[in-house]
Formats: structure tokens, sequence, C-alpha cells
């Protein structure tokens, strides 16, 4: 499984000069969003407006960035018309989907949209619990939608709910993980103010196993971009032990030890070669 850094950045789907500049923001992908992010009498004009948004990024060519697009939640009012809407949208648009709580939210959303990705948000505890059961669900990836989670466990917002959210957040690495899925990636810092709270978060999830962050605001992509990439001391071991190995097997050697003494394995070189991918850019 490769680590990749992957920032994502939302838009709302009712304002398509937004969509406009999160396309050229620097994020690896841009999520429209039709959920929170729309009053619910803009909705339907919202959902309405996605050819226009399929058209913007048409027109970037090979150099966009994936889309997804957030649907309202199933069994939530007018989720049965924003997939349809973006069944007919671009293949290469995947489908967000809100509040998954079971495979069979994933399948109904597979169905109704057959050949797209779908992409799992877990926000309660009950979808936290089921977090291996959804990854092999067919989804493309999971994440942890954290502000309906920090409320129903009781846990604060901003910094003083970080302790409170590492369970949780690890739980889904590791269904990710064992389901063969790509490493998640982080819920939206919502203090667009706090960048240092911001970053400080990103490391923390970084030491758990995510690969990057959803953002909310364009000034928070660098930050994320910076707290997920290697440092140069990293970059530089990893790279010296897969160096290493390519002498080994050159020289016919199974087992070896660094300058250091330190004696590597094959799970060293594994992770060496997620640093390695984490600090090549990743687009």
């Amino acid at each position: 499984m490769t680590r990749a850094i992957m920032v994502a950045l939302y838009a709302p789907a009712d304002r398509l000069e937004r969509f406009a500049k999160a396309l050229d923001a620097g994020a690896d992908a841009v999520i429209v969003d039709l959920e929170d992010a729309v009053a619910p009498s803009r909705k339907a004009a919202a959902r309405a407006a996605l050819a226009d948004f399929a058209e913007a990024w048409t027109s970037r060519g090979a150099s966009a960035p994936v889309v997804q697009v957030r649907v309202n939640a199933r069994g939530a009012q007018m989720h049965d018309e924003d997939v349809a809407a973006v069944a007919d949208l671009p293949a290469a648009f995947g489908i967000r989907l809100p509040k998954t709580e079971s495979a069979d939210d994933v399948a109904a959303v597979r169905a109704a949209a057959p050949g797209r990705e779908v992409h799992a948000l877990l926000e309660s505890a009950l979808s936290i619990e089921r977090a291996f059961e959804i990854a092999q669900a067919g989804v493309a990836s999971l994440a942890v939608g954290e502000a309906d989670l920090r409320a129903e466990i009781g846990v604060p917002a901003g910094r003083d709910g970080e302790p409170g959210l590492a369970w949780s957040r690890a739980r889904v690495v590791n269904a990710a993980a064992a389901a063969g899925l790509p490493l998640p990636l982080m819920a939206v810092w919502a203090d667009v103010a706090d960048l240092a709270g911001l970053e400080a978060s990103c490391r923390a999830g970084r030491a758990l196993g995510y690969a990057g962050r959803t953002a909310i605001h364009p000034r928070q992509i660098e930050v994320i971009r910076r707290a997920f990439t290697p440092t140069s001391d990293e970059i530089e071991r990893a790279q010296r032990i897969v160096d290493r190995v390519r002498t080994a097997s050159a020289d016919g050697t199974g087992a070896f030890v660094l300058e250091d003494g330190t004696f590597v394995d094959i799970a060293m070189v594994r992770a060496a070669h997620r640093i390695l991918d984490a600090g090549s850019p990743s687009r």
C-alpha cells in the first residue's frame, strides 16, 4: 500500500466560482459539496449546476485534480436526486457518501451509480465499529467525519478534542489497511485561522497512519502538505535502506544491517518505500 500525500479541498456546489478557484488551488482532489455547505433552499439549484462544474473540470484537461461529489446522506431528502445527478457526470467523478453506517448504504449507492467510485464517510460511533465491514463493501476509500462523531461521543471541538479522537482515527486506518484500501485522509480542521493547530493535528494523524487531509480553505493546503511530508532525514534514511536492499540482492545476501547497526527486515523496507512515495511530488 503506497502512501503518496493527498490533499482534498471542499467547494460548495452552489458556488461555481469557488469550484473554479478550487481547481487551481493546488489540491490533489476537489470535493463538490451538496450536503452541509449548501442551504436547503439552494440544494436543487446546486444539483442542477453540476453540469457546469463538469464543464469547468473538463476544460482543465489532464492537469485537473480528481473530483468527488458529496451527496446528501442515504435516507435524507434529495439523496436519490443527488446520486442520479452524479450518475450523469463524467465517470471520473466519484461519490462521497456521508453518514455511511453499513455495507447496505454502500451497495445502494453503487447500484444507483454503477461503475463509479464511492468514498465512505464514517461519522458515528456505529460506523466506526463497522469500519471493516464498510471497507469490504466495494468502497474506494474510508474517511472519518469528525464533527458529528465528536458530538456523539462527547469529544470537544478543536485542539482539546484531539486525544479523544485518536482511537477512532486509528481504527479507520486499520480497517482500510486490512481491506487493501488506500490509507485514509483526515477530516477537515474547522478553525481556518488556527494553522498551528491544524499542523499539530496533521502530524498526529500522520503518526497514526493517515496519508493526507481534507481542507475547507486554500490556505490550509500547504500546511497539510508540509505536515505530511517526511523530513529530509527520514527520506535520506529510507533511501539508504532501499539502496542497501539493492546491494544485498546483487550480492545474494538475505539479511543486512545499516551503518548504524540497525537490522533491516522486509517490514522496514516496505516502510522505507512508503516514506519515499510520500516524499515525492503527488502531482
